[in-house]
């Protein structure tokens, strides 16, 4: 259990390409030897004080998708982008201090984040979106519906906390030690390849972990308020309690649970749980996400 709670709160601190980008004559990026005909567009945008960057890939019904702490947008999504780009456009973003999003002089909350990523979506021209966020980005996600519910229409929210009583209490401890010592490697190594700049890594490293020993909860009102439809997700080996997300499934009237094997984020194939060779639980769960989202219900 200790060692299972210790990797989810590294996790909390929390695999596309990375190949060299060329530019257009309106400064968006494209990837220089991207071989598949699927469309793709990534650029940066003045996002409440921050340079935030964004991609954009496929075409058809917007899905958004807000990676878990610590992460870039290819750590979390990396295995799903291209599934989910067949049948739907979807927009990722690093978030504050996060891969190649510049920082503010502020600490990180799940608030600002939200409130980044509507700005961001509204630059955009996107009015309403489905989304899909992941561990730390799955509670961005609760915000956003709350904050700015005009704009969910779905949402999928994957190992999302909404409580502080949602993961063990040894959970505390573990984050009160965190640092860059001990964050994943694949993490790291992730941000030093798209920004070379360690103090950089060591600010949001610090600023993660500040803001989940600082988090807190999503009161019972705020929960019972959201009317967007909800899919949320949790690993049978998670750390999320599963009392808390069936708490949270009965609190937000038009949402579902589903249980998934395996550790949190390799569901989706997150590049941490990737040491033991490629998960296949994503094969079946990116389909189910995209039942839940087509639905008509």
């Amino acid at each position: 259990m200790k060692k299972t709670i210790l990797y989810f709160a590294l996790m909390f601190l929390t695999v596309g390409y990375n190949s060299q980008a060329r530019q257009t004559s309106d400064g968006r990026q494209l990837p220089a030897d991207r071989k598949d005909t699927v469309a793709f567009q990534s650029g940066y945008l003045l996002v409440n004080g921050i340079k935030m960057y964004y991609q954009i890939h496929g075409s058809g019904q917007p899905v958004v998708l807000i990676h878990g702490g610590g992460s870039t947008i290819e750590t979390t999504f990396g295995r799903v982008i291209p599934l989910l780009a067949r049948h739907r456009r979807v927009i990722a973003m690093d978030l504050q201090a996060h891969g190649r999003t510049s920082d503010r002089n502020q600490d990180e909350s799940f608030e600002q984040d939200a409130d980044d990523v509507a700005a961001l979506l509204k630059k955009l021209n996107i009015a309403e979106a489905d989304f899909f966020g992941f561990s730390n980005g799955g509670t961005t996600t609760l915000q956003i519906a709350i904050r700015h519910p005009e704009m969910v229409r779905k949402m999928v929210l994957g190992s999302a906390l909404a409580k502080r009583s949602g993961v063990p209490v040894e959970f505390w401890d573990f984050m009160s030690k965190a640092n860059l010592d001990n964050m994943p490697k694949e993490l790291k190594d992730a941000y030093l390849a798209v920004t070379p700049d360690t103090a950089g890594l060591r600010t949001m490293q610090r600023k993660d972990a500040k803001r989940v020993i600082n988090f807190k909860d999503i009161s019972d009102a705020q929960l019972k308020s959201i009317k967007a439809q909800a899919l949320i997700i949790i690993a049978d080996k998670d750390v999320i309690e599963p009392a808390h997300a069936l708490e949270m499934q009965r609190q937000i009237q038009k949402s579902q649970l589903a249980v998934i094997p395996g550790l949190h984020g390799e569901y989706i194939g997150e590049v941490t749980t990737l040491k033991q060779g490629l998960s296949s639980q994503a094969d079946f769960v990116v389909p189910m996400i995209e039942r839940f989202l087509d639905s008509t219900d």
